[in-house]
């Protein structure tokens, strides 16, 4: 089973793009983030023309994610739990069945944070706090699940290409790599890094500053396997390439294949 994280940057926008992709690609399950679209206004019929189902949790104007599947959605919760009186978009999860097992996926688009410090900071840590507790929980299911999307964390010096521009920035304080540790260390595997260590990997590049033609990237994208599914590890990688089509995201789809 084919699965991928594609920050679209808005479905209206992007629809095009996306449809390209997805037939190129042909995942089997696509989750998206920053659909930037109620529920009832996402584009549902063109994307389930290529034969997928479509599950979303959109909020106007800002942040949304979606599932989009070949398989049957099954036992889908949306929002991340521990505050029920968050209402931003930015998390999906559901059941899918493949030929070999049921892996469980949740789709996440973790808040940005910036500027930093601030509450727009403190809220992004709060949310790592919650997406941790939410962690546990998927570890002792003991069973193949995954955790993927725009984490807009900036792990490593290795996922800059100039590190040194993003040491103040929300998405690389010692406090946000630190809470991703915390949730890796639990006993994840980060799909893409496990089979690609090299530098220079990235999904993101800025639209401003000519980012693009100078490979000034940087991941934040990112693929969490549960030890049951990192034992069916078999590929990953980026789709690179879709940064340079017309009208593109600023972010590229970063995928995984396992043996589900």
């Amino acid at each position: 089973m084919k699965i991928a994280t594609f920050n679209i940057n808005g479905i209206k926008a992007r629809l095009p793009a996306l449809l390209d992709w997805l037939k190129q690609a042909d995942p089997d399950v696509a989750l998206l983030q920053e659909i930037k679209s109620l529920d009832e206004n996402f584009p549902r019929q063109p994307i389930e023309d290529l034969g997928y189902n479509v599950e979303t949790h959109g909020q106007k104007a800002f942040n949304g994610v979606a599932i989009l599947s070949k398989r049957p959605i099954e036992d889908v919760t949306r929002g991340l739990p521990g505050d029920d009186e968050d209402e931003q978009a930015r998390w999906i999860e559901a059941t899918i069945s493949g030929d070999k097992g049921a892996i469980r996926v949740c789709g996440l688009y973790l808040p940005n944070g910036n500027p930093a410090p601030g509450p727009k900071y403190d809220y992004k840590l709060s949310w790592m706090e919650r997406l941790m507790a939410r962690a546990e929980t998927l570890l002792a299911a003991e069973e193949p699940a995954l955790m993927a999307g725009d984490y807009n964390v900036i792990a490593e010096a290795d996922d800059a290409h100039y590190p040194e521009k993003w040491r103040e920035d929300a998405l690389m304080l010692p406090e946000t790599r630190a809470a991703w540790r915390r949730v890796v260390n639990l006993g994840f595997t980060n799909a893409l890094r496990a089979l690609h260590p090299e530098p220079m990997t990235y999904s993101f590049w800025d639209y401003q500053a000519g980012a693009w033609q100078k490979n000034d990237g940087i991941l934040i994208d990112h693929i969490l396997l549960t030890p049951q599914a990192a034992d069916r590890l078999i590929a990953s990688g980026v789709d690179k390439s879709v940064r340079a089509r017309e009208k593109p995201s600023d972010h590229v789809p970063a995928w995984c294949e396992l043996g589900v």
